[in-house]
């Protein structure tokens, strides 16, 4: 069975959703059903226990390497887009070992409207029991020891030079494709052919 020929590693609330369905409907690539398999962030079953509402995110986990392996299909350039993977050096160091041929699509957004955005939809959602940013903000390092998903970590997920750092140790440069968030937004088209030129499929074929 295949394995990922790219992923879309991060960064959460980024657009990565948006690239993911954008991608979906180029001919020449297939994008696994399940948009965030979160495979590489274990090595097995993932915990049991987190902040409010966690326990559905990770029931939501594909975990088992033949359930990972059916979601691609033979006679396509597969992926995946799973945007805790950037965040995670031990999820790096998995995608290295797996498929160290891999092209990784990073898409940055501004740290400080990341996170805002990231709470929001949390606060939005009933799960952020704190109604002020900055308070949720002060509460990270705690939430980080007790174990709450990375989705919490509002403040953390924006560091991209440690994880783009890290990321560097593992693979060439020429492996990874960055852009910002806000060129997805406003120039799709170019941006959405320079993914594809990386990927090394047709453009033009993806505007929005």
């Amino acid at each position: 069975m295949p394995l990922p020929d790219f992923l879309v590693i991060g960064a959460p609330k980024a657009a990565t959703t948006a690239l993911h369905a954008a991608l979906a409907g180029h001919p020449q690539l297939h994008l696994s059903a399940v948009k965030e398999p979160k495979f590489f962030l274990t090595d097995g079953p993932p915990p049991t226990t987190g902040g409010p509402g966690d326990a559905d995110t990770y029931r939501e986990h594909i975990w088992r390497r033949p359930d990972y392996e059916a979601l691609f299909r033979p006679g396509f350039v597969n992926g995946e887009s799973t945007p805790f993977y950037l965040y995670d050096r031990e999820a790096q160091r998995r995608i290295h070992d797996l498929i160290p041929h891999a092209k990784l699509i990073v898409t940055l957004r501004d740290p400080v409207e990341r996170a805002h955005s990231n709470w929001t939809h949390l606060w939005s959602a009933g799960l952020e029991p704190i109604g002020d940013f900055l308070e949720a903000c002060a509460q990270e390092p705690e939430r980080i020891r007790a174990g709450w998903a990375p989705f919490w970590h509002y403040i953390s997920l924006g560091r991209y030079g440690e994880q783009l750092a890290h990321l560097y140790t593992l693979f060439p440069r020429d492996q990874v494709l960055l852009f910002r968030y806000r060129d997805l937004l406003d120039r799709p088209a170019p941006t959405l052919n320079r993914i594809c030129a990386f990927l090394g499929v047709d453009q033009d074929i993806l505007t929005t």
